[in-house]
């Protein structure tokens, strides 16, 4: 590059590529925190301007191969940070962060864009509801019901069922109401396969029109795959501000605060807690105070997380838990026992569960099947020990009853069907809360426990 020259306005260069991080030295008109460069042969390589690293250069973020980036190469800088392409063209379509189609169904045409970084509504702006959103779940809609404009977090380790669970409320909510909600769908490091799987069946179910996915697989750099949950937010707020009733699935969270984790070892920072960044609270503020209801339109998010080592303690998995109304866990134990949904039902609750929002009946049910649960449980060793026969009457009645519960809790999915050969079913409310009031009362104490898997209603039984 010749020095002498003068430099185009808002231009500088390379001067150092280490990984996907790339130091860019700037002469005048200096880039503003996000922005985004390219280089000036080739306006497809771009970066995005992290940090400052001395008065006139910039830490940046190579968003694509840094195979073509080079020391002294002439770097222009946009002036703007990352637009994505906004609109109802969007539906039925899956996109990378910089909104191009990765689907293979040809050029999105839309004339309207949003940056990936906006700030969160006023707090004057922001609607609360106190309506359910009916998921058709028995042990969600019962023990941790999804408030409409809510959060809902899905917790668990490895294997046991987060991304069924949500690829099953997105179906029940959007197929079986079809016409009524959109939704978005932000895949951030997980596999593509699972992307692909949910990409057919929401073609087979006819409601890919009513659905937006947004993928950034665990193949892509940290800084792709942490830009992929703003591309996600940042459509869910676009139809938001249309007027739509929207459903925002993200799979999963966890990933999310890893590749930001990623990125700040990258620029060498000092860590924080459990080895997770120190701006760690800050990133997942600015995450979910973006997805709220406003007067324009409603936003309710389920988000599955990931839970390493199964350790429900670990730092970045904590700091999710304040943004959340509903918490699902699911459990280890509970799969091996083969009761799907693996949840946990003692470690799962919501804000939702209130007399004033679900109603004292729905209420009062769900607090005396947790309470025999947990009675259930503390005599879960002296039945191994000795056998269910030698309780008390009183003991083997309250044991019996849990373990029908528990049976009941479990549900055939529409999304596994083809696994598990039995055909999915959705469970209105007033009948989960109804079957499971005559179950705590004793109406079927004359029914064996595994009458009650895996049936729907408790009226299949009888059938």
């Amino acid at each position: 590059m010749d020095l002498n020259k003068t430099p185009i306005a808002g231009s500088g260069k390379i001067v150092s590529v280490i990984g996907p991080i790339t130091e860019v030295e700037f002469w005048d008109h200096m880039p503003k925190i996000h922005d985004i460069l390219h280089l000036e042969n080739d306006p497809n390589s771009r970066m995005e301007v992290y940090s400052s690293a001395t008065p006139r250069s910039f830490y940046c973020l190579a968003l694509n191969s840094t195979s073509k980036m080079a020391r002294g190469q002439v770097v222009i800088s946009t002036g703007a940070p990352l637009q994505i392409p906004a609109g109802t063209a969007m539906l039925g379509r899956v996109i990378d962060i910089f909104g191009a189609p990765i689907d293979g169904l040809g050029e999105i045409k839309t004339t309207e864009s949003r940056p990936l970084y906006r700030p969160a509504p006023e707090y004057s702006d922001v609607l609360a509801t106190e309506e359910i959103w009916e998921t058709g779940i028995k042990v969600i809609d019962m023990f941790a019901p999804l408030i409409r404009g809510g959060k809902m977090g899905l917790f668990g380790g490895a294997g046991v069922g987060k991304t069924m669970l949500l690829s099953e409320i997105l179906h029940n909510v959007v197929t079986l109401k079809k016409g009524e909600n959109l939704s978005v769908f932000a895949g951030v490091g997980e596999r593509t396969r699972e992307g692909q799987e949910l990409f057919a069946e929401l073609g087979e179910k006819k409601v890919l029109d009513s659905v937006s996915l947004v993928f950034g697989e665990m193949g892509e750099n940290a800084a792709v795959r942490y830009l992929t949950a703003l591309a996600g937010v940042t459509l869910s707020e676009y139809f938001r501000d249309s007027g739509k009733n929207v459903l925002f699935f993200i799979d999963n969270v966890f990933r999310f605060a890893q590749a930001g984790n990623e990125l700040a070892t990258l620029m060498n920072t000092i860590p924080s807690e459990d080895g997770y960044q120190a701006n760690l609270t800050s990133q997942m503020a600015g995450f979910h105070e973006r997805l709220v209801s406003t007067s324009k339109g409603v936003i309710s998010a389920v988000e599955a997380i990931y839970v390493p080592s199964d350790d429900l303690l670990d730092h970045g998995v904590q700091s999710i838990f304040p943004y959340l109304d509903s918490v699902v866990t699911l459990s280890r134990s509970v799969y091996q026992q083969g009761h799907l949904p693996a949840i946990d039902i003692l470690s799962t609750n919501s804000s939702a569960l209130d007399p004033e929002i679900v109603g004292q009946i729905h209420y009062q049910t769900a607090i005396v099947a947790q309470a025999l649960l947990k009675k259930a449980e503390s005599l879960e060793r002296m039945v191994a020990l000795v056998g269910e026969s030698e309780l008390s009457p009183e003991s083997q009645l309250t044991y019996r009853r849990a373990k029908k519960i528990r049976n009941f809790m479990t549900q055939s999915f529409f999304v596994a069907e083809t696994q598990s050969g039995r055909l999915g079913k959705f469970v209105p409310i007033a009948t989960t809360v109804q079957d499971t009031a005559d179950i705590l009362n004793g109406k079927y104490d004359h029914l064996p426990e595994d009458k009650f898997l895996y049936v729907g209603s408790v009226s299949e039984i009888k059938q």
